[in-house]
């Protein structure tokens, strides 16, 4: 009888259950369990085991870099970063709330590695989320309007509930990039959070995007629901003394 449950349950594909089978029927024909008690276990078990594989694939699907983690994080090494604050970020209520954050320093001061760790935290806890490359995302929509398939890429970077956008400096854009960068951060203002890293100042970003009128109106929606943090400390890529 065992074999054919454990027949039916690889059929169904029901893996979690079918691990812990076995195990769970000694016990329970040891301790004269009620088959509700070992019917409610053996689901238990399914259940965590399709939580786990979902976040593995969320993971792997926001194409993170690095496997770094907010817990790894040197903030003794990082004056410029309170810890007390990245943790209160690290609880997520941004992304329920559709905030933004943006990270503002010099190279090497930890911007990425707080970015991808909280990336990695509201996948954990069960949110969409996507790591882009910042020229990499915009060479993208280049190449997309070769197709026309410009709009249909937008639409569904603005379905993630966190979009990380790394490394936005002085790239080379061309006007329809601009166009299509605008575009989207307009299709996820108040809907989606989007996280920035860059080593621009918000001032800066009228010499890189030039165009003054449509820069106003994303800062002013970028800004509207946002917390800027701004890294002036050393670099952590520079060995100490």
């Amino acid at each position: 009888m065992r074999q054919k449950i454990e027949q039916i349950l690889n059929e169904l594909r029901l893996k979690g259950m079918s691990t812990v089978l076995d195990n769970e029927l000694d016990d329970a024909e040891k301790k004269g369990s009620p088959v509700t008690q070992v019917l409610y276990r053996l689901l238990q078990e399914e259940l965590k085991h399709r939580r786990e594989r979902s976040m593995l694939y969320r993971i792997n699907n926001a194409k993170i870099p690095w496997s770094w983690t907010l817990q790894t994080f040197p903030y003794d090494l990082q004056p410029g970063v309170r810890k007390h604050q990245i943790q209160a970020l690290a609880e997520l209520s941004f992304v329920a709330k559709a905030e933004n954050i943006v990270f503002i320093g010099p190279p090497g001061t930890g911007k990425s590695g707080l970015a991808s760790g909280l990336l990695r935290q509201a996948l954990i806890e069960g949110y969409r989320g996507l790591f882009y490359n910042a020229q990499d995302l915009l060479d993208e929509v280049y190449a997309s309007l070769a197709d026309q398939s410009t709009p249909k890429f937008i639409k569904r970077l603005s379905k993630y509930d966190l979009l990380l956008i790394d490394e936005l400096g002085y790239l080379t854009l061309k006007s329809e990039q601009i166009n299509a960068f605008f575009k989207l951060m307009g299709e996820r203002y108040n809907r989606k959070s989007t996280i920035i890293t860059t080593n621009l100042d918000y001032s800066e970003w009228y010499d890189l995007f030039k165009k003054k009128d449509l820069v106003d109106a994303m800062l002013d929606r970028l800004k509207h629901k946002c917390t800027t943090i701004k890294i002036d400390g050393p670099s952590l890529r520079t060995p100490s003394e």
